[in-house]
């Protein structure tokens, strides 16, 4: 393994167990008097916990058999809860603190457990949620003027799903159900802007299946995620085009008038490798061009390349809270939905599927279906 990646796994696996040790010494603050067993027994189950979703990530990266695929899904649900438990657990020491401070805590061992029971089923209720959230998709309809549009492409139809995330918890089931919705809309073409699958071993073949079904006439077109470039992305590839997706690689491609060309992740991150790539789409200025771009970033290049849409993905809109806020503070108004930096329209879309705790709080599933005029 490089170094940085260990680095990286070290780094979150510290921060995991701090984590869980902060929750369960606020446990034990709140709930005194366990009995020795029973705290002896809490504090085994934190240590194991604190350390599931390491293991389980480094083992789906090498196995896709059934118990790792079930591990990697219940270390990923523990993840959501313990993301809300954490964040609980700091509210609920600032409402002691202020109840402290305004001598409203005169029975401390009648108002902590309560306090403790209410902050941790609240945050309970909000993982759940997510958890049922995620699993509702939303179709969103957008109207789009593109100028020197093709008569011939006015009026079509067009649909975004992005982030599937096909791996160890979003497999050929979640896949058909997409394809199914997508198909019903009889796009005149679909549009995939990366992260098609999580980057975990598994039947890659048999999970993406079900896009053979799409047909629309203009065709579906690809570009890659980061999760495809976690490692070699060839295998993903190989997989989309056996099943009729067109793969652009830092490639241009003339749809019926219309300039369609994607970028790959690994070009996106660097500002000379998309000079490079642009330079050699040789982009014609006077008809209209829409990029494919995992992330909804680089977009001065893009602008002055001369690029009339760019669709994206990657962002999840955050996934859940905190971290909706947290994406805001990256991406700013691009973390989602439609939007213009010059004459370039952006769309980012929060994507279909999820990335570990398969949870959505504040950033809902979507589908896009985007009409051309």
């Amino acid at each position: 393994m490089k170094a940085w990646p260990a680095l990286a796994i070290c780094l979150i696996q510290g921060i995991l167990f701090l984590a869980h040790q902060f929750i369960l010494a606020t446990w034990i603050a709140f709930w005194p008097g366990l009995a020795p067993a029973a705290l002896h027994g809490l504090r085994a189950v934190m240590l194991v916990l604190a350390f599931s979703f390491a293991a389980a990530s480094l083992l789906s990266f090498r196995f896709s058999i059934l118990p790792v695929r079930a591990f990697y899904w219940l270390a990923s649900v523990w993840l959501g809860f313990l993301n809300y438990f954490f964040w609980m657990t700091f509210l609920l020491w600032a409402v002691w603190y202020g109840l402290c401070l305004a001598h409203l805590a005169a029975h401390p061992g009648t108002l902590r457990p309560l306090l403790a029971a209410v902050f941790y089923g609240f945050a309970a209720i909000l993982a759940l949620y997510g958890f049922f959230n995620a699993r509702i998709l939303r179709i969103r309809r957008i109207s789009l003027a593109i100028p020197n549009l093709p008569a011939s492409w006015k009026g079509r139809r067009a649909v975004l799903f992005s982030d599937l995330h096909l791996g160890a918890i979003q497999g050929r089931r979640f896949c058909r159900r997409l394809v199914a919705t997508a198909a019903a809309f009889n796009p005149d073409i679909v549009f995939l802007p990366g992260d098609v699958f999580d980057g975990t071993r598994g039947d890659h073949q048999r999970q993406v299946a079900p896009l053979a079904q799409l047909h629309p006439p203009l065709g579906v077109y690809f570009s890659t995620g980061n999760h495809e470039e976690f490692g070699d992305p060839s295998q993903y590839l190989k997989e989309l085009s056996a099943v009729g997706i067109r793969v652009l690689g830092d490639a241009l491609v003339d749809v019926d008038g219309v300039q369609v060309a994607g970028l790959s992740y690994h070009t996106a991150s660097s500002p000379l490798r998309i000079k490079a790539a642009f330079d050699a789409m040789k982009i014609d200025r006077a008809r209209p061009a829409i990029l494919l771009n995992h992330a909804p970033a680089r977009l001065p290049a893009v602008a002055q390349a001369g690029f009339d849409l760019q669709l994206s993905g990657h962002t999840h809109g955050g996934q859940f809270l905190p971290f909706t806020w947290i994406t805001r503070r990256v991406y700013g108004q691009f973390t989602t939905g439609l939007h213009r930096f010059g004459a370039l329209q952006v769309y980012t879309s929060t994507g279909a599927g999820s990335w570990g705790p398969p949870m959505r709080v504040g950033a809902p599933p979507e589908m896009v279906v985007l009409t051309f005029s």
